[in-house]
């Protein structure tokens, strides 16, 4: 029980930890791996992409950088879902609700290192924080104008229901193309329901349904957005900051039918951002 209390939330302050540096051609990023495993910065041709730690305010955990979630994205409505016949109650950390999983609050460790990439391993949590265990595994790659993130889920001995994806706090584009092809509305607890509905305009805090690339524009730099992923959430309502958030499925999905892993199954999703 201690070591829980002590596991920190997404407003706790979580600084990077030592950093791991990779250039590739015009393109190179710090990594955090104690800090969730995160991109802490990606410089492309010298310019930051990232909302950085400390940034605009930015300190918590949940507030910069680019963070894998696992096992699962956004959040879970009162930490409560069930599973298999079995009620579950997750720690309500944020507005009575669990956000974003476990594994953008933990040290990942690093298991290869290369030139140009890097991959790192999370043991999931069999207790209240998340009562099913698992394995999660990222492998970062870059390219001389690209970075490729994939993510990688594995159930351990017990099934366990899945969802997964990246959070990237991306410095303020002054365009974002967006073509999705519907969306999750949010109800009073903006929290993501069903049926689906034609998409709305901005400003956003949703959950489209996408399979085209989302393009950025910034100070010149034009930057493309590509997953195998069809569920995208997309957040602007800061005035520094745009989040862009590919997933294997919506907020809340352990209540609206989540893709379930059975024991030693895996699945995994990559995200690719192409710089022109």
């Amino acid at each position: 029980m201690a070591a829980e209390a002590a596991f920190p939330g997404p407003l706790t302050e979580l600084p990077p930890g030592p950093l791991l540096t990779l250039a590739h051609g015009a393109v190179s990023i710090d990594v955090a791996p104690a800090a969730g495993g995160r991109v802490a910065q990606i410089r492309v041709d010298g310019v930051e992409q990232l909302v950085g730690y400390g940034e605009y305010g930015s300190d918590a955990a949940i507030a910069w950088g680019s963070y894998p979630m696992v096992p699962w994205c956004g959040r879970v409505r009162d930490g409560r879902f069930p599973f298999e016949g079995q009620a579950y109650q997750l720690p309500r950390n944020l507005g009575g609700h669990a956000i974003h999983g476990v594994g953008f609050v933990m040290p990942w460790q690093v298991v290869a290192q290369s030139q140009h990439g890097l991959e790192l391993a999370l043991e999931l949590p069999h207790d209240g924080r998340w009562p099913f265990g698992g394995h999660a595994r990222q492998r970062i790659v870059l390219e001389p104008r690209a970075l490729l993130l994939e993510l990688a889920v594995s159930a351990g001995a017990r099934a366990m229901p899945l969802t997964f994806g990246w959070h990237p706090w991306f410095r303020k584009p002054e365009r974002l193309e967006l073509a999705p092809s519907a969306m999750y509305p949010r109800d009073e607890s903006h929290i993501a329901t069903l049926p689906l509905v034609a998409p709305a305009p901005p400003p956003w805090d949703d959950c489209f349904i996408n399979t085209a690339p989302v393009v950025l524009h910034r100070g010149g730099q034009v930057l493309r957005l590509s997953s195998n992923c069809d569920h995208w959430v997309v957040y602007d309502g800061t005035a520094h900051a745009t989040c862009v958030e590919p997933q294997t499925g919506p907020a809340d999905a352990f209540n609206l039918g989540a893709p379930r892993l059975q024991p030693g199954q895996q699945a995994s999703a990559w995200y690719r951002m192409e710089w022109d």
